[in-house]
């Protein structure tokens, strides 16, 4: 039967990709899971020397998987992945098809995938991974996810079946995430930032997890580098931050928030015993994933895209092109399955804060006033430009760009793809 499965899906990927229709990233998978839903439990099994990477959270998920396979590559090993970003079980059943011969064998030695939130416990049921990190869990297309507790319950009713024959990697800063260790028989390691400094002296508008995971009283911080994330304590049951492990690495990729996708890569990658010269120099050549600081050059201009998909990841990607000198920048609203209905999220973004510095802002998307009018209540109506055609958006953006400028993108996830899609003519997914 998988044999027929692997088959027809090697098949449909030809011809997608043949006629221009995608990567074939999803439909095999789907297929392949339709007719038989252990289909990726049954691959694994098969091919028990391929060691199983994977990697869930909120933000973060694709540039950790990047940095993750960049470095096992230098290393020579070989890797499955969901390059795409295919991250839901028809996503991880075609990478397997795709890395298989048609009759189920896999020469390959690592696979690294990216999971969904809600789909990382079908994951955990269907395999037995090697390593398992959690990035840390931000409010979310709340329509489908529900709320993080929801999230973090499922998520530690899952880690609490792994044995020590896998190695779960937390963040230690986000306090729902280094939870998930208490009581683990896995092997449990922890990664988080010890900055010297200044940092945050109160917790942002769109703080989520201020509660105690264990007793439900507020906590406590000695230190917040942004949204929830930082040095914690609850005064109540004392728990607190977990010891972290100590790493010693360059970041290549510039934002507070990819200073933690390296440390979890990095700890996830110690794991393997790889040599750290060879950590460290792959680390080095990390560039970003699609749409995820991703530069692209369209008629001798500059265009730089950050998928800004929620309060957090939105917040946290302001600071960033600030620091950067942004001027002329794009905000892309949607609202569709992959972005979440509900898009009042906006109104939890420190737009006040950044919307001075920039010279020219530019908005669409499907929800284009409701970003106008968020954009008009920030305080800001001169040299706004909203377009309901998201390709008349980017064209005009790039006409009114000086030489020299760079004009930065925020769309969240669909609208990325079609930002890519207008500027590049080519579809991922």
């Amino acid at each position: 039967m998988n044999t027929l499965l692997i088959f027809l899906g090697k098949l449909v990927m030809f011809i997608s990709r043949l006629i221009g229709k995608g990567s074939g990233s999803t439909w095999p998978g789907h297929i392949a899971l339709s007719v038989n839903p252990f289909f990726i439990s049954e691959i694994t099994q098969k091919n028990p020397h391929v060691k199983i990477i994977l990697i869930a959270g909120t933000n973060g998920k694709t540039t950790t998987s990047k940095m993750i396979a960049t470095v096992l590559e230098k290393s020579g090993k070989s890797i499955i992945q969901n390059k795409s970003g295919a991250n839901l079980l028809n996503g991880v059943a075609s990478s397997f098809i795709e890395s298989s011969t048609v009759f189920g064998k896999i020469n390959k030695d690592v696979a690294v995938f990216e999971i969904d939130e809600n789909t990382l416990p079908l994951v955990l049921e269907q395999t037995k991974p090697t390593i398992v990190i959690a990035l840390n869990l931000f409010r979310d297309q709340l329509d489908r996810y529900g709320e993080l507790d929801s999230i973090a319950k499922k998520w530690k009713k899952v880690f609490s079946m792994l044995n020590h024959n896998t190695t779960v990697v937390l963040n230690a800063d986000d306090p729902q995430i280094a939870f998930l260790g208490d009581k683990l028989h896995a092997k449990t390691v922890y990664f988080g930032l010890d900055e010297k400094g200044e940092t945050a002296s109160h917790l942002q508008h769109a703080s989520d997890s201020i509660y105690c995971p264990n007793c439900h009283n507020r906590l406590e911080y000695k230190k917040i580098y942004y949204s929830h994330i930082g040095i914690w304590n609850c005064p109540f049951c004392k728990l607190k931050r977990p010891n972290i492990e100590s790493i010693k690495t360059i970041y290549p990729l510039p934002g507070m928030y990819n200073k933690y996708n390296t440390l979890a890569s990095v700890l996830a990658i110690k794991q393997l015993d790889i040599p750290e010269n060879i950590v460290q120099d792959a680390i080095a050549t990390v560039t970003p994933a699609f749409g995820r600081q991703e530069k692209i050059t369209i008629n001798g201009k500059t265009v730089q895209i950050f998928l800004a998909k929620n309060p957090a990841s939105f917040n946290q990607t302001m600071q960033t092109i600030a620091d950067l000198g942004a001027k002329y920048v794009a905000f892309v609203l949607n609202d569709r399955i992959p972005d979440g209905r509900d898009v009042s999220w906006i109104w939890d973004i420190d737009l006040e804060k950044f919307l001075p510095q920039f010279t020219s802002v530019f908005i669409s998307g499907d929800r284009v006033y409701d970003m106008e009018l968020r954009v008009w209540y920030a305080g800001r109506d001169t040299n706004v430009y909203a377009f309901a055609s998201l390709a008349d958006a980017i064209w005009n953006a790039l006409e009114n760009l000086p030489e020299k400028e760079t004009l930065y993108i925020l769309p969240t996830y669909s609208a990325m793809l079609e930002v890519r899609k207008i500027i590049t003519g080519k579809k991922i997914l």
